[in-house]
């Protein structure tokens, strides 16, 4: 093959840092549909808080919103983001788009990767007759298709991607030599050839799949404990001293990866004639966990209305600015449906869209007032600076600091008959 020149569509938390990877080692252009989102980059700002100025800076990465600046490359990789619909069936308008609009540009010879995660078959029943379709050329003749699961950690600075194993595969053995070889010049991490396309997407799929279905079982266990008046997280502090035991923890599970990727699995499944019980139960319990804090906090009051709650975190995790799919969201707006006085707190978010149309301001820390309910959902690490007497000077007597993550636990010793503390 021709040197080795490098695209890559879309620019979001994945497919930026896997833009940055390539750009040290080979001529790489960035594209990504959004023009604001360009503009930002381009000015050494990412607003995902993934990567600092100075090595935006540093690049030698080429971004552009333009798809006719990506013909120079002959190696190109698509990392757009595979969400859900409202029925809980994978969305592929963003993916056939991308395709399409990469048909413009491919080339006799052009290899194509894509890291967006997808249902096993996906790439090659739906993404290569897209291809063929418009480029008037042949898969596996006139240009090749590889796949290699994306693995970025929204928030996590210490497993990014230049440190992640990778996994590749291809349609044939001679593209997946290249693509291994390409790639493992772009990280410090393995880079592991699997036999298929299927194998590369059925891996990527069951990672996230199988740890909702841990974080399920947890949360379960959380519910069933609640019953019968036991502190889950003292239960769980007891269990992990076993070598063997899984120490999950009970939680919200929201964000584009494991509250998503499930579905892709659990669609597929059913095509193929399989029922998936299992992975189903999870996601439904994962899915009504916000409903149940809701109604653990508001059965305390008696039904008492215009409540005053004071909601730290937004995001689907800690640590970052990604809104995707969280459950906190969901949370907020159960209170704001039944009326009750909800104030934002959350460090990486100006402001966020919940029930009404019209963006919520996101409040300071310095406008933390008095509430009848602290609903602690997302240890955000400025968040854990916060003394006791920041949460016990700042709840009404009688009222409810429910903490998510059970991170707070000092503040059981405190309650008293002021106020009740509670975790999952």
């Amino acid at each position: 093959m021709k040197k080795i020149k490098i695209s890559i569509t879309g620019l979001g938390y994945v497919g930026l840092q896997v833009a940055l990877a390539f750009s040290k080692k080979f001529y790489t252009v960035g594209y990504d549909i959004n023009k604001e989102r360009i503009k930002n980059l381009q000015n050494n700002n990412d607003l995902t808080n993934e990567v600092s100025s100075l090595n935006l800076k540093k690049s030698s990465l080429i971004l552009t919103n333009k798809i006719t600046d990506l013909k120079s490359a002959n190696f190109h990789i698509i990392a757009v983001p595979t969400p859900i619909d409202t029925k809980r069936k994978p969305d592929l308008k963003i993916i056939k788009y991308a395709t399409k609009n990469i048909s413009k540009i491919i080339k006799k010879g052009d290899i194509i990767v894509y890291e967006s995660t997808v249902y096993p078959g996906l790439t090659e029943e739906i993404c290569i007759p897209i291809l063929e379709k418009f480029t008037k050329l042949k898969s596996n003749k006139d240009f090749y298709v590889g796949y290699s699961p994306e693995r970025i950690n929204p928030g996590d600075k210490k497993n990014n991607y230049q440190k992640i194993n990778k996994i590749v595969s291809a349609q044939n053995k001679k593209t997946l030599e290249i693509i291994q070889n390409v790639y493992q010049l772009s990280t410090r991490g393995k880079v592991i050839k699997v036999d298929s396309i299927k194998i590369a997407e059925a891996a990527k799929v069951i990672e996230n799949t199988q740890r909702d279905l841990n974080v399920a079982l947890i949360n379960e266990f959380s519910l069933i404990f609640n019953k019968m008046n036991i502190d889950t997280y003292s239960v769980l502090k007891a269990a992990s001293s076993k070598w063997n035991f899984l120490n999950f923890k009970p939680g919200l599970v929201g964000g584009h990866c494991i509250g998503v990727d499930p579905y892709y699995l659990t669609y597929k499944s059913k095509k193929v004639g399989f029922n998936p019980k299992l992975i189903l139960s999870g996601r439904s319990i994962n899915d009504n966990m916000s409903k149940y804090i809701f109604k653990q906090i508001t059965k305390y009051f008696d039904k008492k209305k215009n409540l005053k709650v004071n909601l730290m975190g937004l995001t689907f995790k800690e640590n970052c600015p990604d809104t995707r799919n969280s459950k906190v969201i969901d949370l907020a707006n159960y209170f704001i449906k039944k009326n009750h006085k909800v104030n934002l707190f959350d460090p990486y978010l100006d402001s966020i869209n919940l029930n009404s149309k019209k963006k919520q301001k996101i409040k300071s820390i310095n406008e933390f007032k008095k509430a009848d309910v602290i609903l602690i959902a997302v240890n955000h690490k400025q968040f854990l600076k916060y003394s006791t007497n920041f949460f016990t000077e700042n709840i009404f007597k009688n009222g409810i600091i429910f903490d998510v993550k059970g991170q707070f636990s000092k503040l059981k010793k405190y309650q008293k008959n002021h106020y009740k503390y509670i975790t999952l």
